[in-house]
């Protein structure tokens, strides 16, 4: 059960996010981990602190080289801050993985406030990568920018996930936790049906990196050869268990525990 993850995604040099978060979930989940950097991060729990990228020849050539030894039984995409860094993954993509699982993670801002996408480069993300993606998984600022929709409750939510499956995705894990109230609820969007999670609110500040590691664990179950509805079951109880275990670390939106038993 073990099963490859290739990870194409940025650093995050706190630990709680990015390259980090991902490479920490998919062994948790029991598979394993192979990366593809696309910028590094000065970043902390307070947050971004500076951006240096990855050159796109180099950063293709780390997909290239996994791909053609390694392989890869899921594909999991998060911080692509640029046009080029698109274009230049979805070109590798298509040429070397066409028929892997795809769970692409739309990052564009992080926890602190910074971009992490260019603005200009939301309708590539938008044309490119979400047409090879078999699930997305947007948070609802990033759903509302996909598709032009203000979510402001459940049916807004359906609504969005609706018309992003209209871009070509096949599946959307459409998150609610920037919802208010004591509830959290994730939907789970495809052309089959809607598969509704719930589950109580956490009142932390130690939620860095949740999306990374979410999108992570669904990969890795993907790449286990799990169901997708089951995949996204596991992975949220994974995430639940490391927010509620959190080390507390830092000033700001501080890391998981990534080591925590669900």
């Amino acid at each position: 059960m073990k099963g490859r993850v290739l990870i194409i995604a940025g650093s995050d040099s706190g630990g709680g996010a990015g390259i980090q978060a991902d490479i920490k979930s998919v062994s948790a989940m029991g598979a394993f981990a192979a990366t593809a950097i696309t910028a590094l991060t000065a970043q902390n729990t307070l947050g971004v602190h500076g951006i240096e990228a990855v050159s796109t020849p180099f950063l293709r050539q780390q997909i290239r080289v996994v791909l053609e030894d390694i392989g890869a039984d899921a594909i999991k995409t998060g911080m692509l801050h640029d046009v080029p860094t698109i274009l230049a993954v979805c070109a590798e993509l298509r040429a070397l993985a066409p028929s892997v699982p795809l769970v692409a993670d739309p990052v564009m801002v992080a926890k602190g406030g910074h971009r992490l996408l260019a603005e200009d480069a939301v309708a590539t993300l938008r044309a490119e990568l979400l047409p090879l993606a078999s699930i997305i998984t947007p948070n609802i600022p990033e759903a509302e920018v996909l598709c032009g929709i203000t979510i402001r409750d459940e049916a807004d939510m359906h609504a969005a996930a609706t018309k992003l499956l209209s871009l070509g995705v096949r599946a959307v894990l459409l998150k609610g936790g920037h919802m208010e109230g004591p509830v959290l609820v994730d939907l789970l969007v495809s052309a089959t049906g809607t598969t509704r999670f719930e589950s109580p609110r956490i009142a932390t500040r130690h939620t860095h990196g949740t999306g990374c590691t979410l999108a992570s664990a669904l990969a890795a179950g993907l790449a286990q050869g799990m169901a997708l509805e089951d995949a996204t079951s596991r992975a949220r109880s994974y995430v639940r268990a490391a927010i509620l275990n959190a080390p507390g670390y830092g000033q700001g939106h501080g890391p998981l525990d990534h080591s925590a038993r669900w």
